[in-house]
């Protein structure tokens, strides 16, 4: 009798193994071939469900950013204004090693979505989801009394992704140099001025 595979979990498998492989080797070291030791198949199981490179680091751009929303969907739940924002930045910055490697499979994917148009579209579609999240947790806050400063909702939110995005550079770039870094106190920092 055939064995009867499990196609999308035989995908979700090989796009955890390239999220392992890069952020312990690095995008150059992520081969078709190390992939597929990782994931403990044949280097030809690949093709049928990635044909190229590309696709697979698109999957596991994607799958980083679906595990992201996950944890910031549980960490807000029941939570609303400043605590909303916290738990939200919270989930995105490279706070613990997990997070550190997300980072390092994000890094590789913006040097290729500068020239891959569809690239681009789901990384901006993704900022895009995360900017306006980020911007009605601003406007509950400001609502709340919690905010109160005169920047618009708007505005606070791309502060806080260019703060969140710049320090997944650092802490990929700069691991030694980030982990000395309190980034979680210069978020509270940020947070205090949106209230003076």
């Amino acid at each position: 009798m055939p064995k009867i595979v499990d196609h999308d979990q035989r995908r979700l498998e090989l796009v955890d193994a390239t999220w392992r492989i890069i952020a312990r080797l690095g995008m150059e070291g992520a081969t078709m071939r190390e992939i597929a030791e990782e994931a403990g198949f044949a280097n030809g199981a690949l093709k049928p469900y990635f044909p190229t490179k590309d696709l697979l680091l698109t999957s596991a751009f994607g799958h980083v950013f679906n595990r992201t929303n996950q944890r910031i969907a549980a960490m807000t739940s029941g939570l609303a204004g400043i605590a909303a924002l916290r738990a939200f930045c919270a989930e995105v910055l490279p706070l613990d090693e997990d997070r550190v490697n997300e980072a390092r499979i994000v890094i590789p994917f913006w040097q290729k979505a500068l020239n891959d148009p569809d690239m681009a579209a789901l990384h901006s579609e993704s900022m895009n989801q995360w900017h306006t999240t980020i911007t009605a947790h601003a406007g509950a806050a400001r609502a709340a009394g919690e905010i109160s400063t005169p920047i618009p909702d708007a505005a606070v939110a791309d502060h806080l992704l260019n703060m969140m995005l710049g320090a997944q550079i650092v802490a990929a770039l700069s691991p030694d140099e980030h982990f000395s870094q309190d980034l979680s106190g210069q978020l509270e920092n940020y947070l205090a001025l949106l209230a003076a």
